[in-house]
């Protein structure tokens, strides 16, 4: 059948007037279907296809009436046209409109009127059956772009969930890969840095909640910057306090020299920074402690919320060095300064007793570093 052919059911008891009503229609287009009952009728019309039917009102068995409002109680026929053949009759009009007919054709018809009347109604199909296929594609569309966003949503959402924790560089190779399983539970060998501001509590007791925050984004923007570029991994802010882990998850050739780098960068840049602090009457120093050891790592927290975390003794030494480390000081345990001794310069400071190690530890500050080799983080 033709996209733009119009399929009429013709229902009438009597043949000769089948005959004639396909006569007529036909042979201006119109594809013409017969049925000689409404019982028929009925069973054809779940797969004629039909855009109107011409129904007579008297027939045996199922009168045109009782048709129609069969017709109209379904729901997928309830917009088809419907024109019932009439005697003319005011009562059978009535009845007619009562039963859900569209229209009226009276014995004996009119040809020029029938084919009037069948070509408006049919027009008038045809726009609702293109509206309820507009419809349908705009519901299937809607659809579509309804699990396109929440697609985009979901992957904005673990794309955040990466950049809390990882370096851009780490996080672009998770999305390349397609594979979170970098971030489950695992061992490795790290290098962990702690450090945070000295005098920073005082200045918060004496200070406006808007001016702390002021001096902590810049502090944060600065040492954000460094980590990004040093490829470090930031487990936590806290408050002026940040970790920041090497080797994981992705391994390092030499995460020792990373950390050492980056230390020294962040302690210039915050001297800088706390210059300007200075001139506002806040006197804020800046402590570094480094160490080096085997820890847990992976994903800890709850559906909605997660961090990604190092645990063991290898960040606890980190976090007691930043501990007693003078205002501009960078203290690294004994295997750091070993790893990174092509690099560093230092000094010792001793073996020092650190709260929660029951031995003492041996520690150096970082005094600079062999610009040359310092080739991480250009």
């Amino acid at each position: 059948m033709r996209r733009d052919e119009v399929t009429i059911l013709a229902v009438d008891d009597l043949p000769q007037n089948l005959r004639l009503l396909d006569a007529v229609l036909s042979p201006r287009g119109y594809r013409v279907l017969t049925a000689s009952s409404g019982e028929e009728a009925l069973a054809m019309l779940p797969t004629a296809g039909a855009d109107l039917v011409l129904l007579d009102i008297v027939m045996p068995g199922l009168d045109g009436y009782e048709v129609c409002r069969r017709i109209r109680a379904s729901e997928s026929f309830a917009f088809l046209p419907v024109v019932m053949i009439t005697a003319s009759g005011e009562q059978e009009k009535v009845r007619a409109i009562e039963a859900g007919a569209d229209d009226f054709v009276s014995k004996p018809f009119d040809q020029g009127e029938l084919l009037a009347r069948v070509a408006s109604l049919a027009r008038i199909k045809r726009y609702h059956d293109t509206i309820e296929r507009q419809a349908e594609e705009l519901a299937a569309w809607n659809v579509e772009l309804e699990a396109r966003v929440d697609a985009q949503v979901a992957e904005l959402e673990r794309v955040n969930r990466l950049r809390r924790f990882l370096s851009p560089q780490l996080v672009d190779v998770v999305l390349d890969s397609g594979e979170e399983g970098v971030l489950a539970s695992h061992r490795r060998e790290i290098v962990v840095v702690f450090c945070d501001l000295r005098g920073f509590t005082s200045f918060a007791e004496a200070s406006e909640p808007e001016e702390v925050m002021g001096v902590l984004a810049e502090y944060h923007r600065a040492l954000g910057e460094l980590i990004y570029r040093f490829e470090g991994t930031l487990e936590r802010f806290t408050g002026d306090g940040l970790m920041v882990f090497f080797n994981d998850p992705l391994p390092v050739d030499d995460p020792a020299e990373r950390a050492v780098a980056m230390a020294v960068a962040m302690r210039e840049r915050v001297a800088e920074l706390a210059h300007g602090w200075s001139r506002q009457g806040n006197d804020l120093g800046f402590g570094i402690g480094i160490a080096q050891g085997y820890a847990t790592l992976g994903r800890i927290g709850f559906e909605g919320r997660f961090d990604y975390a190092a645990i063991g003794s290898v960040t606890n030494l980190a976090a007691r060095l930043c501990a007693v480390a003078e205002a501009g000081q960078i203290l690294v345990a004994q295997r750091v300064y070993s790893a990174a001794e092509g690099l560093a310069t230092g000094e010792p400071v001793g073996e020092l007793d650190l709260r929660g190690f029951s031995r003492p530890v041996r520690a150096f500050a970082i005094t600079g570093i062999d610009e040359p080799k310092a080739e991480v983080g250009t």
